[in-house]
């Protein structure tokens, strides 16, 4: 019996009608759902806290030879909709390019492996398993998505031997990069504390100002490190200093600041929080002052080394594009920083240009290349 090819274009479309910002599911996953089950595929809702989650398998369960797939159908908020030259949701087509909310992170990539994986096990099954895990949450707190996911598989035994994440990787052009890891990602806050008081008699107040500036200036200034064979050297920014005082006549009791730290393989989140404790203590010490730290790490930095995964993308990239894509750590944080702890993983996927932005959009034909990546990728792992 043959099938007609699942078209991705056809699918992205589909997927951006669906108004999934999180983390509200919005159809995208029943779509998916009935168009992996329609192909043979095992799918179980694995929903948490809110948040709609899709675990889909073809092949035997536990194999030795699965390979899977990443990806998220959640989207961002569309911001002022006045500035949009489009429906968000309407995935209108204008001149080769498809427009709306998810078209480029990351509802075409979620379309490209769905549609290659579909076409995949009716055409040539393989001996093995592909595994596909789609989460609603990952723009959000990315508790309940991703991490959910890989804790469903660990209690049923489930399991990926290889995992390509869909994310927009490439900067320029189609091909030109993959993500063979991530830096880490951490927030610190601080509220310091003095005593208030009037600005004329300081020796009966405690300005905790000084304090701060002082701390956020050594924080800053300080050079974490160098960079790595395969990392920039990490990066500390001081993003807000609130004090919030509308006197001038008055010394404050408090102010707070918030700094983001991206890190190198050279650190860990607890490193980097017994420095940032250790610094603030040194200046409690030196100004009188008291200081609540609060630290959220959203990621440890990771590497997958190179070697046979990556060596897998970069031919099915180079064969579909003739570009041999950068081996990259650059970037924010991605779901594959939860994928990493259960198999070796690599992030590709298309151009990222306008992620997040007003009248969000992609390249109809990239749509169509990055299938036909994926569909290359399967092959040659079950050759």
């Amino acid at each position: 019996m043959t099938h007609q090819p699942t078209d991705p274009v056809q699918l992205t479309a589909d997927l951006v009608r669906c108004p999934s910002v999180t983390p509200e599911e919005g159809g995208a996953l029943v779509l998916l759902q009935g168009l992996l089950e329609a192909a043979g595929f095992a799918c179980t809702r694995v929903d948490r806290g809110g948040v709609a989650n899709l675990f889909a398998r073809w092949g035997e369960k536990g194999h030795a030879k699965s390979f899977g797939f990443n990806g998220h159908t959640d989207v961002v908020p569309v911001g002022d909709l006045a500035a949009w030259t489009v429906d968000p949701f309407g995935a209108e087509v204008k001149d080769g390019i498809l427009y709306g909310r998810g078209a480029t992170d990351m509802k075409s990539g979620v379309a490209a492996f769905a549609a290659a994986a579909v076409d995949f096990v009716r055409e040539t099954p393989p001996e093995g398993a592909i595994v596909l895990t789609i989460t609603g949450d990952e723009e959000g707190d990315a508790v309940d998505g991703t991490t959910a996911l890989l804790e469903y598989m660990e209690r049923e035994g489930e399991r990926m031997s290889i995992c390509i994440v869909g994310e927009p990787t490439c900067p320029e052009e189609m091909g030109d990069m993959m993500k063979i890891g991530r830096r880490g990602s951490m927030n610190a806050h601080f509220t310091m504390t003095g005593k208030q008081g009037h600005s004329a008699y300081l020796h009966r107040a405690l300005n905790p100002m000084p304090a701060m500036a002082r701390l956020m200036d050594r924080l800053s200034s300080h050079v974490l490190d160098e960079g790595t064979d395969h990392f920039d050297p990490s990066t500390l920014a001081v993003v807000t200093i609130d004090t919030g005082n509308p006197a001038t006549n008055v010394v404050p009791a408090q102010t707070r600041a918030t700094l983001n730290i991206r890190f190198n393989d050279t650190h860990t989140g607890a490193s980097l929080s017994e420095w940032l404790r250790a610094e603030t203590a040194k200046v409690d010490a030196e100004f009188g002052t008291r200081t609540e730290l609060t630290i959220k790490i959203s990621g440890e930095a990771f590497l997958t080394p190179p070697g046979p995964l990556s060596e897998l993308v970069a031919k099915s990239v180079e064969a579909e594009t003739g570009r041999s894509p950068e081996l990259s750590t650059t970037g924010g944080t991605s779901d594959a920083r939860f994928v990493r702890h259960h198999c070796p993983v690599v992030e590709f996927g298309l151009v990222g240009k306008t992620l997040h932005q007003v009248d969000e959009n992609v390249e109809v034909a990239q749509i169509g290349q990055l299938k036909a990546i994926y569909t290359r990728m399967l092959r040659d792992y079950f050759a």
